[in-house]
């Protein structure tokens, strides 16, 4: 068996200047950027979530379209592509967010972020029935609830 074949005496693989060694794929691999490790939305000082943390994004064209809707804003995030709003945890529970927003349990992250609103107060929360509707109507999506049931 050569270098280039698996256990089972098939090849590797090959590319245009013949079969590629396990030596070539190790350094391949150890070329590939590593993958940022999620983390928390970082709470600003003093706030605390007495209901748990989850957050929603949106990209960041629907932000300032959502803002104006809401009757209470939390703490919202900004990553240069996508607006976070932080949510109680399980805010998801039995509703499906409309598409294009991205639902982060745990307000899980990957990225970097700066807070661009930060509410008065110590709980750091955006309403999300409010946050939904709002969502509903930037992205012209019907909420589920409204939607027809079939038997």
């Amino acid at each position: 068996m050569t270098a280039a074949e698996d256990g089972f005496g098939r090849g590797a693989g090959s590319g245009p200047e013949g079969p590629i060694g396990l030596d070539t794929l190790v350094r391949l691999q150890r070329r590939r950027p590593a993958t940022e490790a999620p983390r928390r939305l970082p709470m600003p000082e003093g706030m605390t979530v007495p209901l748990g943390c989850d957050a929603v994004a949106v990209p960041d064209r629907l932000g300032p379209l959502v803002v104006p809707r809401l009757p209470r804003l939390g703490c919202v995030y900004a990553d240069g592509t996508h607006w976070w709003w932080i949510v109680p945890a399980d805010s998801d529970h039995a509703l499906r967010w409309p598409a294009p927003a991205h639902y982060a349990p745990g307000a899980l992250i990957t990225g970097t972020v700066r807070l661009i609103h930060r509410p008065d107060g110590t709980v750091p929360y955006t309403p999300p029935i409010p946050l939904y509707l709002a969502l509903c109507r930037a992205t012209g999506t019907p909420p589920d609830w409204s939607r027809a049931v079939s038997a």
